[in-house]
């Protein structure tokens, strides 16, 4: 089918069912974790387990080793992308966005953190110079490029220092840290030396976009915007129309798809599924309602670390692990009226993935409140 326009309105589950699609959460697929991680065009990685929840919870039989050999293996690496933000990509993939969201960590760097102001005056040129030939010679924590920085900068803030070589060089975490099973501090290395490749001179941003609404649509300007951290993508939207479809939100909000891409029956069921911290598919979009809770009971204000749990497609639940010496609980709260059927089914989905998280522990418990 060819791009156009249409007046069609697709309503707030005809937009969840084709996200959820697209996503993979409608049913668990057998592919590669690769391959699922470059069609999602990376996955959120501020915790180093995060990754692994979110591909169990969208793959058949899914073995976290796959995904631990990868990082170990250079094949995939976790990296500040998307709105700043740690993200798991393949090896290519970070060639490619590092250059494009270059502009969004810059903005951060200067705009939106403390940290730019604290090196006005510095020999900018200088710094990265020197932040990315100690980064070449041995991958470095924050703590060890604050201390050698402040040492040839001591009239500048050591912290920022450290920081403007995170944010305005290509860099990534290495392992251990993000390999299933094991620990360690986060640790950074340049990103072209860790790959031994240059970054893309040329990357393509339409690509992007077109590889976003793939994930993601349909979508707005906006939700693109809000999913990379970029502005002024209508530029590129305006490039690609003649090849994309439009269809209208209930609000009126002009949504642009892919013409051949899946757009599930709104009826289609959606079965319940646990999500990691910060998972994309709740933060990707402008406008949420075709996915957030629709729920008198708010998000737990007592502690940050609670994931979110869709039930018939949208949040409606919320979850997280405490690990004691013998024991691991996985403590679920509902925010809303569940079903008896669905709600048997939030009590087997989390024994199964507390069974993921926590296969060594002596004791497991599952407890449902709400």
């Amino acid at each position: 089918m060819s791009g156009g326009t249409s007046n069609q309105v697709l309503g707030r589950r005809a937009r969840n069912r084709a996200l959820l699609e697209r996503q993979l959460l409608l049913r668990r697929a057998r592919r590669p974790a690769a391959e699922v991680v470059e069609h999602l065009v990376g996955m959120q990685a501020q915790e180093p387990r995060d990754p692994y929840v979110g591909l169990w919870t969208r793959l058949e039989g899914f073995d976290p080793s796959e995904l631990g050999d990868l990082v170990a293996g250079r094949q995939a690496v976790r990296s500040p992308l998307m709105r700043t933000t740690l993200h798991l990509v393949t090896a290519r993939d970070c060639l490619t966005l590092a250059p494009l969201l270059r502009p969004v960590l810059e903005r951060n760097f200067w705009t939106g953190s403390p940290f730019g102001r604290k090196v006005k005056g510095v020999d900018l040129d200088a710094v990265l110079a020197a932040g990315r030939a100690l980064l070449d010679t041995q991958p470095r924590t924050t703590a060890q490029l604050r201390a050698e920085m402040a040492e040839r900068w001591p009239e500048f803030d050591g912290t920022s220092l450290a920081y403007a070589v995170h944010h305005l060089l290509p860099v990534v975490q290495v392992p251990p840290r993000g390999v299933w099973g094991q620990k360690g501090l986060a640790t950074w290395a340049a990103t072209e030396h860790w790959l031994g490749q240059p970054v893309d001179p040329a990357p393509s941003i339409d690509q992007v976009v077109l590889r976003y609404l793939a994930a993601f649509g349909p979508a707005s300007v906006m939700d693109v915007q809000a999913w990379s951290g970029l502005t002024r993508l209508r530029e590129v939207t305006d490039r690609l129309r003649a090849g994309l479809r439009t269809f209208h939100s209930e609000a009126g909000k002009e949504l642009l798809d892919l013409p051949d891409a899946p757009r599930s029956d709104p009826d289609t069921p959606a079965p319940v599924r646990f999500l990691p911290q910060f998972d994309n598919v709740v933060l990707s979009h402008a406008d949420r309602t075709h996915i957030a809770a629709d729920t008198a009971t708010p998000w737990p204000s007592d502690d940050l670390h609670w994931s979110a749990l869709l039930v018939d497609g949208f949040i409606n639940g919320v979850w997280r692990i405490t690990r004691e010496r013998r024991s691991t609980t996985m403590a679920v709260r509902l925010l809303g009226p569940v079903p008896a059927p669905d709600r048997s089914a939030v009590e087997e989905e989390a024994a199964r993935l507390l069974a993921f998280l926590a296969p060594d522990a002596e004791q497991r418990q599952v407890q449902l409140t709400g």
